[in-house]
């Protein structure tokens, strides 16, 4: 087995699972991590090194990366997977929701990034791949909370790629559009629990039947995919700022280029279709 090591975050399914497991297959030790460490037992049995690590949790960042450093002595890539999708019309979405979006998909990497960028420096080694989504360089109608923290990952992500640079550390995006995971499952849990109000009708009708963007999409790809994508940028001597991932992400890429006025009446005639 190589020693190169790897942290990555969300690891319970999806992406992370996948992730872990593809690190693997590149003999890497992987330190797979989720929030209820019965969801990370599989990984443990095919040779993941396992742990409980809550992003929000300071202490548990904090313990996670210094268990790497007493066993390894070095954490060579961070994957900054976990997260989850509050959408919702933004009147809708209150201020504690709005908080804990931010807190899990930009305050937890920044906490994660801030802890093993010390012992990369001192290496001169080491590569941060921060997962966003299409959502973070284009925004919907209903995902504005969970758009504004990937817009802020990937502003936070261009401007660490620039101060480590020196310090020979690489920071990387990766960009799917929409992933054969339960992500949906989560963002519907979230969206029943708001109050809702009834002038958005249409923007929950949108939410709820827009299929093109859901797991069960004829254009989703699977999450072996994204993992394949953040495999890369870990060891590549020379990554990709960005790596786009799947058709949709790669179109709606595409279409960000268009005129402010141009966009809103194309996504208004998508909007109107779709409900």
């Amino acid at each position: 087995m190589s020693n190169r090591t790897v942290l990555i975050t969300g690891c319970s399914s999806g992406i992370g699972r996948a992730t872990a497991q593809a690190f693997l297959d590149e003999e890497w030790r992987v330190y797979a991590t989720a929030r209820d460490p019965a969801d990370v037992e599989q990984l443990g049995d095919a040779g993941c090194e396992t742990g409980t690590l809550d992003v929000t949790d300071p202490d548990d960042v904090e313990r996670v990366v210094d268990r790497m450093i007493e066993e390894d002595g070095r954490v060579d890539a961070l994957v900054n997977n976990a997260g989850y999708g509050q959408h919702g019309p933004l009147e809708d979405v209150d201020d504690d929701r709005f908080h804990r979006q931010f807190d899990v998909n930009v305050f937890g990497p920044h906490r994660l990034v801030r802890a093993v960028l010390p012992h990369m420096r001192d290496r001169e080694a080491g590569t941060v791949v921060n997962v966003s989504s299409v959502a973070g360089r284009l925004a919907a109608p209903g995902m504005g909370a969970y758009a504004a923290t990937k817009h802020a990952l990937e502003g936070y992500s261009d401007a660490l790629r620039l101060e480590v640079e020196p310090f020979d550390v690489d920071v990387s995006v990766v960009q799917p559009g929409p992933v054969e995971t339960s992500f949906r499952d989560r963002v519907d849990d979230e969206l029943d629990r708001l109050d809702r109000t009834d002038a958005y009708d249409d923007v929950y009708g949108f939410q709820e039947d827009a299929a093109l963007f859901g797991a069960d999409s004829p254009l989703a790809v699977p999450p072996a995919a994204v993992a394949e994508a953040v495999v890369e940028a870990a060891v590549s001597p020379d990554p990709q700022p960005r790596y786009v991932v799947g058709q949709v992400a790669q179109l709606c890429l595409w279409a960000r280029y268009l005129p402010d006025p141009v966009f809103d009446r194309v996504f208004g005639l998508v909007r109107r279709v779709a409900t």
